[in-house]
């Protein structure tokens, strides 16, 4: 069986070189890879260079743990170092959003929170995937964004070049 996936990528490093290389790294791992439109924000928790962010959804016959560890492996294959630092700059940024419909706290917490929190994260939700269910709050993610009280969160749209230049 195939599980449904939706990761959130971001980085604010040499951004649009890791954005390729990152969606493209996930083509190789993941199957039926769909990518939303990319946007660009400031960053948050920092001051720092803006961040590019899109949300990918794809499938997989892996486990949470697996895919998890997986992308793990893909950012540090991209030059990602984990500090103790929680909010600082990053070449790439891959998390795990949902796993077909699966609430749970280990190994990691899904749905991951912070879909309810940044619209860098739900925004780009809304756009793929607009009529599907967040698990918990059992409201679709394009209600989720018409609801969403920080909106004045800066976050725009880029017109985005996928071909390696």
């Amino acid at each position: 069986m195939l599980n449904k996936i939706l990761i959130s990528v971001g980085s604010n490093i040499e951004r649009a070189r890791h954005t390729r290389e990152g969606v493209a790294a996930l083509k190789t791992h993941f199957k039926d890879v769909q990518c939303s439109s990319v946007y660009e924000s400031e960053a948050v928790g920092f001051d720092g260079e803006t961040f590019y962010n899109l949300v990918v959804s794809a499938f997989t016959d892996l486990s949470v743990a697996q895919v998890n560890d997986r992308l793990k492996a893909i950012e540090r294959d991209h030059g990602r170092t984990h500090s103790e630092k929680k909010f600082c700059s990053r070449t790439l940024d891959l998390d795990l959003l949902t796993f077909n419909n699966v609430v749970t706290s280990q190994p990691v917490t899904l749905p991951r929170e912070e879909i309810l929190y940044n619209a860098f994260v739900l925004r780009p939700l809304a756009e793929l995937v607009p009529d599907d269910i967040h698990p918990a709050e059992n409201k679709t993610y394009q209600y989720l964004w018409q609801q969403f009280e920080n909106k004045d969160q800066p976050l725009w749209p880029v017109v985005f070049d996928w071909r390696d230049v």
